[in-house]
């Protein structure tokens, strides 16, 4: 039985703010960490052994070359290269690929063994300040196994943008031009909450916003979002929309859709969605709990013309 077998639904899953992780080693060695995706970014683990791998002329280093699976050519990323750890040709024969869905994009990374699914809550993930530091962090949050072992989580769109940087938004693609569109004043004079804990995407969403001369406000986790707003008592006229993203220590994305939806003072207040997560699972469980509107990751220069869109249609 694979160790993906046993995987909640989304929805189930959204409404308890918790999510599922499949935890895996990238080394064989006893000190090696152990490090977390989660389950819904997963496709399957294959062994490597069984695959040829055919290089790429000219590619990034850490892209290793592509396999075929399916009917699919899957480019795949030296996950431990990335990480500053080298494998042997033995360690290589043994590894395992675990192939994902990042935005539609199939990639497998390299793996040492896949360990188990794990269910937690995301209070339960952590976000120390030490992850934030710098641009070359390639951790974003952790949590304890029940040994007490630590659990990283990595930041999988720095990955994407350092290796398969054309599977990630292009900010210059699509800007506002603000000479032919109509922004809504509100849009124009108030700003935009953001909650979303990468750095490369909050770097993105940050040039999106700078390129189309809109004001913004970054928050590094849900619940810091949500806290700010029950800061601001009555008066929320100033926000014009809120976007999200789903994976977040301590507050989901879904829990925030959920709270704001559900308060009086906040209900009308159009949310996007913004995620990686693009499964039509994740999709209908943001519209059920009231998101307006929900886009991929790789197409983010594309979150302004749909909040424009949202604020402007016809009730």
């Amino acid at each position: 039985m694979s160790v993906l077998d046993n995987v909640d639904s989304a929805t189930n899953l959204a409404k308890n703010n918790e999510l599922q992780l499949l935890v895996f080693r990238v080394s064989d060695k006893s000190d090696s960490a152990y490090y977390a995706i989660n389950v819904f970014k997963t496709r399957e683990v294959v062994e490597s052994k069984n695959h040829y791998l055919t290089q790429i002329p000219s590619s990034h280093a850490m892209l290793e070359g592509t396999i075929v699976l399916r009917g699919l050519q899957i480019p795949i990323l030296n996950l431990p290269s990335w990480l500053g750890i080298a494998l042997t040709r033995e360690e290589l024969g043994r590894s395992n690929i675990l192939i994902c869905d990042f935005n539609g994009i199939i990639i497998g990374l390299r793996i040492m063994s896949a360990f188990r699914v794990i269910k937690k809550n995301w209070n339960e993930m952590h976000a120390p300040d030490s992850y934030r530091v710098g641009d070359n962090n390639v951790v974003i949050n952790d949590t304890r196994l029940e040994d007490g072992s630590i659990c990283l989580i990595l930041d999988y769109e720095k990955l994407l943008a350092d290796v398969v940087p054309q599977a990630m938004v292009d900010v210059n693609e699509s800007p506002l031009n603000l000479s032919k569109i109509e922004i809504p004043i509100k849009l124009k004079n108030g700003i935009v909450l953001i909650a979303e804990d990468s750095k490369t995407a909050q770097k993105h969403l940050t040039q999106i916003f700078e390129n189309s001369q809109i004001k913004m406000k970054l928050f590094n986790n849900g619940k810091l979002l949500v806290d700010y707003i029950n800061a601001l008592g009555d008066d929320v006229s100033r926000i014009p929309a809120i976007i999200t993203d789903i994976e977040m220590p301590e507050m989901s994305g879904f829990t925030v859709v959920k709270l704001l939806k559900n308060n009086p003072k906040t209900k009308n207040i159009p949310i996007i969605v913004n995620s990686s997560m693009t499964g039509n699972n994740n999709k209908r469980e943001a519209e059920v709990l009231g998101a307006d509107g929900f886009i991929d990751k790789t197409k983010s220069h594309n979150i302004l013309p749909l909040i424009i869109k949202i604020m402007t249609k016809p009730n």
